[in-house]
């Protein structure tokens, strides 16, 4: 039918509360955006959820599809053994971009993983609640150029375009985890500038722009990239108002919500 969603979301696991406890106050300008964008997924009516994930079986020349026909949560990595999601897969898109893929030469590799990461189990925990019937694909980015993920984003949308289905695109992914000292990467004067010029070129539509971070994003040391790519792809040639709901980086990582409006 259309694409009906689009969106960026953080997944630090502190944002589930079994994990996070007392921490979940210091990033509740982040939580409080989450929650907002359940509300704008949820009026959206998707039938279809695609969501990008950096933390999923990756492989250096293939974008990965996990499919499956149920998924379930699981963050026990994290000490949480309470926190449990279950939600149905889609089966069908995902042939379909599988057999598209061959046809313009794109590798694509489908893998079947029940248990989901913590890039995927962090936003379906936030924006899945109300949405019992969705049907779920995630989907993993790969080690080629940026241009190619811009690219493979586009034949995404080309048969999201081409289904029956009310479609929704969340691209998981933090930005920066060099912001600080106590950072997981240490502090890095290039993280806040890539955060901000990221951010720039998503809300000017800068596609081109964004590409050229490439050399910088390793610099930076984001998980985020590549994901946004892909849904820059899926958002060529499509009228849409960038919104950010939140960025902030307490913790030395920056965490970015923000609606790309249709």
């Amino acid at each position: 039918m259309s694409l009906v969603f689009a969106a960026i979301t953080p997944h630090p696991p502190i944002l589930i509360p079994a994990i996070g406890k007392d921490n979940l106050k210091k990033i509740d300008t982040t939580k409080k955006a989450m929650e907002k964008l359940e509300e704008d997924l949820y009026l959206s009516h998707p039938d279809i959820l695609l969501l990008i994930s950096p933390h999923g079986k990756l492989f250096p020349d293939a974008f990965s599809m996990n499919v499956c026909s149920e998924y379930e949560t699981d963050l026990k990595e994290f000490g949480d053994l309470t926190t449990k999601l279950h939600i149905k897969g889609e089966m069908n898109l995902p042939a379909l971009i599988r057999e598209a893929g061959k046809e313009k030469d794109y590798k694509t590799i489908m893998i079947s993983e029940k248990n989901l990461d913590h890039g995927a189990a962090v936003p379906l925990f936030y924006l899945t609640p109300h949405l019992p019937n969705v049907g779920l694909t995630v989907f993993g980015f790969s080690d080629l150029d940026a241009k190619t993920h811009t690219d493979f984003g586009y034949l995404l949308k080309e048969q999201i375009l081409h289904t029956n289905k009310r479609v929704a695109v969340i691209a998981s992914g933090d930005l920066s985890h060099a912001l600080a000292t106590d950072a997981p990467a240490g502090f890095k004067p290039e993280g806040a500038i890539f955060d901000k010029k990221i951010q720039e070129y998503l809300a000017t539509r800068n596609t081109a722009g964004l590409i050229q971070l490439e050399p910088s994003a390793t610099d930076a040391a984001e998980c985020g990239f590549r994901s946004f790519l892909i849904l820059m792809g899926i958002l060529r040639d499509v009228n849409y108002t960038f919104e950010s709901y939140a960025y902030e980086g307490p913790f030395g990582v920056g965490y970015l919500t923000a609606n790309f409006v249709l």
